[in-house]
């Protein structure tokens, strides 16, 4: 685990892989490949820096809702849309850990003020599976609000994917 709220590219690159295999438009070919990547990234750095990884995407994409509305609507509002529109939808993964939303909420709480969410979530230790999963269901949500806002399916994907082509990150 590295320190100051940064994380291994590779676990953001497994962080965003998870998205994609929880992602029902996702082809199942590339799910698949997206479920090697996910394994491999924790075998090569770990499960606990994966989860960092999700928790720092949480981080981007709350922050760039809030910040710039996708689709040209209004401002989002964080603690009247933003945070209670992702936590109500959460029952509807039955994975999703209810003893596990508050951390979960803390962490787009830290995103809605400007926080670096992975330094404020890692100041409470190491992230169990349970919420990790948590943080996976609330990164899917708020790439679905984006994809609303902006009316295109699988918007936020594309967007991605361009951003890690950018960086120079290969596999897609």
């Amino acid at each position: 685990m590295t320190s100051d709220g940064v994380v291994v590219d590779e676990a953001v690159r497994a962080a965003w892989y998870a998205y994609r295999v929880l992602e029902k438009r996702t082809p199942a070919e590339e799910r698949q490949q997206a479920q090697q990547r996910v394994k491999a990234a924790m075998d090569s750095v770990g499960r606990e820096e994966v989860s960092r990884g999700t928790v720092f995407l949480v981080g981007v994409l709350t922050g760039y809702l809030i910040a710039e509305p996708p689709g040209g609507g209004d401002q989002l509002d964080p603690l009247g849309d933003l945070i209670p529109a992702v936590i109500r939808r959460l029952p509807s993964f039955e994975l999703a850990d209810p003893e596990q939303v508050p951390m979960a909420t803390g962490v787009l709480m830290a995103a809605a003020m400007g926080m670096d969410t992975v330094a404020w979530r890692d100041q409470f230790g190491k992230i169990p599976p349970e919420e990790a999963m948590v943080h996976g269901f609330v990164l899917w949500l708020l790439a679905d609000l984006f994809d609303s806002l902006v009316k295109r399916p699988g918007a936020i994907d594309q967007l991605m994917r361009e951003t890690f082509e950018a960086m120079g990150v290969q596999g897609h």
